[in-house]
């Protein structure tokens, strides 16, 4: 077992290949979804970097909900 103050600390914020892989989208798309301002994110100078609880926020937002049917 690793030690807590040895234990990796998954990252708040995420780089351009580290959201692609956990969004499962391609570092193209994701650069695209970006001049689109269609994906949150942080520029930090000239770096891009995407809060990892707001990019859950925008995946959540586009979730089909479900319909049931009413059995009468």
């Amino acid at each position: 077992m690793i030690p807590a103050e040895h234990a990796p600390i998954a990252p708040r914020l995420l780089t351009i290949q580290q959201v692609a892989a956990y969004v499962g989208l391609s570092h193209h798309t994701i650069y695209r979804f970006v001049s689109q301002r269609k994906i949150p994110h942080v520029k930090l100078g000239k770096v891009l970097k995407f809060d990892r609880t707001e990019i859950d926020r925008w995946i959540a937002s586009y979730a089909v909900k479900v319909q049931r049917s009413v059995h009468g």
